[in-house]
């Protein structure tokens, strides 16, 4: 029985440490600074950019250097989700460094990427269609993310 009560309070103690990442983030809404209906956990120190590229909008949202989320948004050209994120996969399965799928759901996906021997770089691709916009979430451009990382931005990007 004493058993138990160290495996019940070492489980619980593994679940807290687990989740505690997004507890400490807050929800910033993207709509007052980038005119976007969405919004992304991120932590309290996270600098908002955005950039009006014509056909899109190019939002980064980056503090430290495990959180960088890039979002892009455009004119929905569809609202089929599934067929968006089809699209997405399909780009990546593409790319030189893809490895392997971890994960997936309706809306997304977490990857990997080898670049070489001692490098390997963990992504994700979260889509949602909101109105007549799509956007398409990932992980900033710039920097390296463990799969942790990477799945914790996962989980703050989703709608």
């Amino acid at each position: 029985m004493k058993n138990l009560s160290y495996f019940l309070f070492a489980g619980l103690l593994f679940y807290a440490c687990q989740s505690e990442p997004l507890q400490d983030w807050e929800k910033k809404e993207l709509l007052a600074c980038c005119q976007l209906p969405i919004s992304v956990l991120a932590p309290d120190s996270a600098v908002i950019k955005s950039s009006n590229l014509g056909l899109f909008k190019d939002i980064t949202i980056q503090a430290g250097d495990d959180y960088n989320v890039q979002i892009y948004a455009s004119e929905a050209t569809t609202n089929d989700i599934a067929k968006i994120k089809s699209e997405q996969l399909k780009q990546v399965k593409e790319l030189h460094y893809f490895s392997r799928l971890i994960e997936e759901d309706e809306n997304g996906f977490l990857f990997e990427n080898v670049i070489d021997s001692t490098n390997v770089n963990y992504s994700f691709r979260y889509v949602a269609v909101s109105g007549d916009m799509e956007y398409v979430f990932q992980p900033g451009l710039i920097g390296l993310f463990t799969e942790d990382e990477a799945r914790r931005m996962y989980e703050a990007v989703k709608q």
